[in-house]
């Protein structure tokens, strides 16, 4: 296969959208800890506390998402500079290295929302739990 100079340069649109989604779910989260944190002081609930640390863990491999993607959209820039100086050899590896890191962040994502949808389905348990009693 021969690497060329667009070749790297097409995950750019891909990344600058996975980070898009990355920082909308980082912020809704954040909202939701803060809101949260609020009524936990208020109520002193436990299942409020669970439900914080749920969300400090996906803030954290959202974290890991947004680092993982930022490594690959480095190599991805660093894959055009050395085929710019012709040094194809180790342009192959960056590019390399920057796809790895941009599955690695896919991979994190698909186990945050994994989280996410257990915590939902949770909390729609509790409501047909409620419907059936009623």
């Amino acid at each position: 296969m021969q690497l060329e100079l667009g070749t790297p340069a097409l995950l750019f649109p891909a990344i600058s959208l996975l980070f898009l989604a990355y920082t909308n779910r980082f912020v809704a989260l954040s909202r939701l800890v803060r809101d949260l944190h609020k009524e936990y002081l208020e109520t002193l609930d436990p299942n409020i506390l669970e439900q914080i640390k749920n969300l400090k863990l996906r803030l954290y491999l959202i974290r890991n998402m947004q680092a993982f993607g930022t490594i690959s959209i480095i190599f991805c820039t660093l894959t055009m500079f050395l085929i710019f100086l012709k040094i194809t050899s180790y342009a192959e590896i960056s590019f390399l290295a920057g796809m790895g890191f941009l599955l690695l962040s896919m991979l994190v994502s698909f186990w945050e929302i994994h989280i996410s949808i257990k915590a939902v389905n949770l909390e729609i348990s509790d409501i047909e739990g409620l419907i059936k009693k009623t």
